[in-house]
């Protein structure tokens, strides 16, 4: 099996990580990597709290193209941006997009996904009488939207209400609205040739055991025919490449036989 030396999900401190963009280069190159994608959160209006301002957007291009430079031939620096459905049009040109979605809007309220367990029940309770299900099929029909509304490349974390799922206790992933409202979303994003990522995040964090997306969810874009990729969404420099090669295997059980990586001539994929 192949090694994957290749992250294209990742922070730094322009945005929400810890380290800075030479810091996670340098983290990269001891770890072997070949090359690395930056993904800075895009500026998005409502929550300025986690990503990066215009200004910063600007720095954080200048300071890639600083490192490009610097480190030509020791190792492939790519510029991306992580797109939220809610962020505004790219504010630099980047050579690949992540689409992601983090809110659920409902009654002129955005509704963070992933900051904690008890602001999603709080707002499920709130908002939609307590009916989990309602709220989970608001955010699939947003994620089935993230590339007519980003035209991205890659679609972050699709599951990502599971980071507050490890116990199965928040809902049942084999219930049979939540299995519709996923699978409506991945049908139109491989309508639309995205590439999806296996993301280990949340497990690098202590969250969960499954990458995103759960396996279930795996199985079903192998059965369709989709297209995969594997990135870490590391925000600092111990996780720039946690378990990725270890989401072969996983994705091989899922069925499939290839995964998509990034070059200089754009996206292309490789045997697993």
């Amino acid at each position: 099996m192949i090694e994957v030396r290749q992250n294209l999900h990742t922070h730094t401190n322009f945005c929400d990580g810890k380290n800075t963009a030479e810091e996670m280069v340098l983290s990269a190159v001891e770890k072997g990597m070949t090359s690395i994608g930056f993904s800075g959160h895009a500026l998005t209006p409502h929550d300025t709290s986690y990503c990066m301002s215009a200004e910063n957007t600007i720095r954080y291009r200048d300071e890639l193209l600083r490192l490009k430079d610097k480190y030509s031939g020791v190792i492939s620096i790519y510029i991306g941006l992580e797109q939220d459905y809610y962020s505004v049009s790219p504010l630099i040109k980047t050579e690949y997009l992540i689409g992601s979605v983090h809110y659920v809007y409902k009654n002129g309220e955005h509704i963070p996904v992933d900051e904690s367990r008890s602001i999603v029940e709080s707002a499920v309770d709130r908002l939609y009488g307590g009916d989990i299900y309602s709220f989970l099929e608001d955010y699939y029909k947003t994620a089935a939207n993230i590339y007519s509304r980003t035209k991205c490349d890659i679609v972050g974390h699709l599951d990502l209400p599971e980071k507050f799922n490890a116990d199965d206790t928040l809902f049942d992933r084999n219930n049979s609205r939540y299995v519709l409202a996923y699978e409506y979303a991945v049908k139109e994003l491989i309508s639309n040739n995205c590439i999806f990522e296996i993301n280990t995040g949340a497990m690098s964090r202590g969250y969960t055991k499954q990458p995103y997306p759960h396996s279930n969810i795996l199985r079903k874009i192998a059965q369709l025919g989709g297209k995969i990729t594997v990135s870490s969404d590391s925000h600092d420099v111990s996780t720039i490449d946690y378990s990725l090669t270890e989401m072969l295997t996983l994705s091989k059980e899922c069925g499939f036989t290839e995964m998509y990586q990034f070059g200089k001539n754009g996206f292309y994929s490789v045997d697993i």
